[in-house]
């Protein structure tokens, strides 16, 4: 078979291409560039060295602009709707499996990627989207956006292998990839110091909320002190900024937010509000730009919902056992699931069994069955 395997310079993607090509396909290396060329550092000769050495053509596709319009600047604009976007799932949407795969299938008869997943055949389902057998690095949850027509396309190499196998089985042949090093979180955000780079991004004009309140959910609140009435001469206006609506939750101010955009749901670290026991973030409120915090044991949540469905199965053929993972991180935990209309579309409603840590809205939402098979993907709303 022909079949263009996407290679990134790392363990993972050279040894699908390896393999396949032991296994007697014919391969074509494809190369995506979404970054522009770093000045020092780059690794597409390296990987052109190693491609002409085993006589494997080597296609590198420029592909910075639709990157950058389809993950980069989506990701940076829902950090001014206070969501946490998960920009590995929409680059898998839009890029990998989407214009990628467009062009791989150009010079070849299958896609394959260095991905830990498995497309697996199903009584039920088909040939369906399946859980990696390595638990620990298993991608499925970063593929739940992806139409199960376009993974359909893919090969995943890796699917039964683990970590430590794979480099042994690479050591073994005598081959060593051109970037050893593991890929940090996010591609294109320098150090994954995100935090500087929506603050370059706001310099530029993103237009990120500032500070506000900080309200202590469940504290009686300080009454004000009554002010002295000063008298002062009123001039008319006509631009006159209107009040922001007040905060749904009742509770004390204890102190000012510096954005809602620098903080995430759960997150206990890095608040700097000195209080008598440790707080969390409960939720963000853009409307009143309120950021809502408690104690632990207001964290928990019992429900959920999302968007942007991936309906990667029927819902008339998902078993009555359902599991959900609402952040990488997260084995698959019990809940019950429903797929309803809403006036802004499809939405698809959550009960988890037991209580959960509050999800962050704009991550994303993966249904599983019992075997590890990928029902449906969203995107927490």
């Amino acid at each position: 078979m022909d079949i263009t395997v996407a290679i990134s310079g790392g363990t993972d993607s050279l040894f699908a291409l390896l393999s396949l090509r032991e296994a007697g396909h014919r391969v074509t290396a494809l190369h995506a560039r979404f970054l522009p060329a770093p000045e020092k550092g780059d690794p597409v000769p390296a990987m052109k060295e190693l491609c002409d050495s085993l006589g494997v053509p080597l296609v590198v596709a420029d592909l910075t602009q639709e990157f950058r319009s389809s993950v980069v600047d989506p990701f940076a604009h829902a950090h001014t709707l206070a969501r946490t976007p998960n920009p590995c799932a929409l680059c898998n949407r839009a890029m990998k499996f989407g214009r990628l795969l467009d062009i791989a299938l150009g010079y070849g008869e299958a896609f394959a990627t260095g991905h830990y997943a498995a497309l697996a055949e199903h009584p039920v389902y088909g040939p369906a989207l399946k859980a990696g057998t390595d638990i620990a690095k298993d991608q499925s949850y970063f593929l739940a956006l992806v139409p199960l027509e376009r993974l359909r396309r893919t090969l995943f190499p890796l699917s039964d292998w683990k970590k430590d196998d794979i480099r042994a089985w690479l050591r073994s042949r005598g081959f060593e990839p051109p970037i050893p090093a593991e890929s940090q979180e996010i591609c294109f955000i320098p150090n994954d110091d995100h935090y500087s780079w929506l603050e370059q991004r706001r310099a530029e004009g993103l237009a990120l909320p500032g500070p506000g309140p900080v309200i202590l959910a469940g504290a009686e609140p300080v009454p004000e002190k009554p002010k002295k009435e000063r008298r002062v001469k009123q001039y008319p206006t006509n631009n006159a900024t209107p009040a922001l609506p007040p905060c749904s939750v009742a509770g004390r101010r204890i102190a000012e937010h510096r954005g809602l955009w620098q903080y995430t749901e759960g997150q206990r670290r890095g608040l700097h509000i000195p209080w008598s026991e440790p707080i969390y973030v409960l939720r963000r409120e853009l409307a009143s730009n309120t950021l809502i915090v408690g104690p632990k044991h207001l964290l928990p949540v019992e429900s959920c919902s999302a968007r942007e469905l991936n309906l990667m199965v029927p819902p008339a053929l998902w078993p009555e056992t359902l599991f959900v993972r609402v952040r990488y991180h997260q084995s698959p935990v019990p809940a019950d699931v429903t797929i309803q209309e809403d006036n802004g579309g499809p939405i698809m409603r959550i009960h988890f069994h037991s209580p959960q840590q509050p999800p962050a809205p704009g991550q994303i939402v993966a249904v599983y069955d019992e075997e590890g098979f990928v029902l449906a993907g969203g995107v927490l709303d």
